[in-house]
């Protein structure tokens, strides 16, 4: 089914002036964020992997380089993202390779985003963080993730990098939300007693970065969540309801048969404050819990 991503139109965001956006990682987030921008006339470029293009999410406008090889596609770029995850003995990719280019650009780039994920905070049982909690990572994805958060820091304290870290919930929107795994027969009730996730919308989630571009705050860090933090069974139990399937059976997560990497998702539990994107940004997410997202996914099946 071939359905939109990261829709503009419910983002409302400042207007500011076309940039040049070079984006390390092409991925769901960085598809919908070109395509917001280039309908405003940004002129979008990105890298990509030889073993994972993004022709899956063929985006008209982007220039493509191969990771391995931007050379000039930095060329003249104002704004920068950064979607691609940092690996196991290599560190954050970007860095390892281009460093000393982002270094170089720093006096004529407006504004910097580095994607990071809320798992740096680690478990909380059920508690709140925000942008000042402590970073507690419990899982090597999410200490690799601090680690990385660090080198971006360094850059920007030594050289001026106009350096904002966004901390995202776990994302859903078109072709990738609870809809989908109820369809496609895979969806699962785990029970565990008192778990929490948080979510953001891809439309959301967009409507953020754009309002950041438009009012660079560098050094700024920010959760991206919606307002409600919620078990997991809840949000399956409200898709098969709107699509009319029946419900799959409860299971008890410690008898659960889970493979390593999606129980180590358990190990995590917490609520995150989303104020900050709210007082300094201006959001007002169009989907602030998942109920009003799946929602509006729905009237596409």
């Amino acid at each position: 089914m071939s359905l939109p991503i990261g829709s503009a139109s419910k983002l409302g965001t400042k207007p500011y002036r076309p940039g040049t956006l070079f984006c390390f990682g092409l991925g769901y987030t960085g598809v919908a964020l070109a395509r917001a921008l280039i309908g405003e006339g940004w002129d979008v470029r990105a890298s990509e992997r030889e073993e994972a293009p993004h022709a899956a999410f063929a985006t008209e406008g982007v220039q493509a380089y191969p990771f391995e090889a931007v050379g000039d596609g930095l060329k003249d770029v104002t704004h920068l993202l950064v979607t691609a995850p940092p690996m196991a003995g290599r560190g954050d990719p970007v860095l390892a390779r281009y460093r000393n280019d982002i270094v170089s650009l720093a006096p004529n780039l407006t504004w910097v985003g580095y994607l990071s994920t809320t798992g740096v905070y680690g478990n909380r049982d059920g508690g709140w963080v925000d942008e000042t909690s402590s970073l507690r990572p419990t899982s090597e994805r999410a200490t690799l993730r601090v680690a990385a958060e660090a080198a971006w820091r360094d850059i920007h304290e030594t050289v001026g990098l106009p350096l904002n870290i966004f901390r995202l919930a776990g994302i859903y929107g078109p072709l990738r939300n609870a809809l989908e795994t109820v369809k496609a027969g895979r969806a699962r009730r785990i029970i565990k007693p008192g778990q929490l996730f948080s979510r953001i919308h891809l439309d959301d989630l967009v409507a953020v970065l754009k309002a950041s571009m438009a009012a660079p705050r560098p050094s700024a860090i920010y959760n991206i969540c919606d307002n409600q933090a919620a078990p997991p069974q809840d949000v399956i139990e409200y898709a098969c309801n709107l699509l009319g399937v029946a419900l799959p059976p409860e299971e008890d997560f410690a008898a659960a048969d889970l493979s390593p990497m999606a129980r180590s998702f358990y190990a995590d539990n917490k609520r995150v404050a989303n104020r900050r994107i709210r007082e300094e940004l201006g959001i007002k997410l169009a989907y602030p819990n998942y109920r009003v997202g799946l929602n509006e996914l729905a009237q596409l099946y």
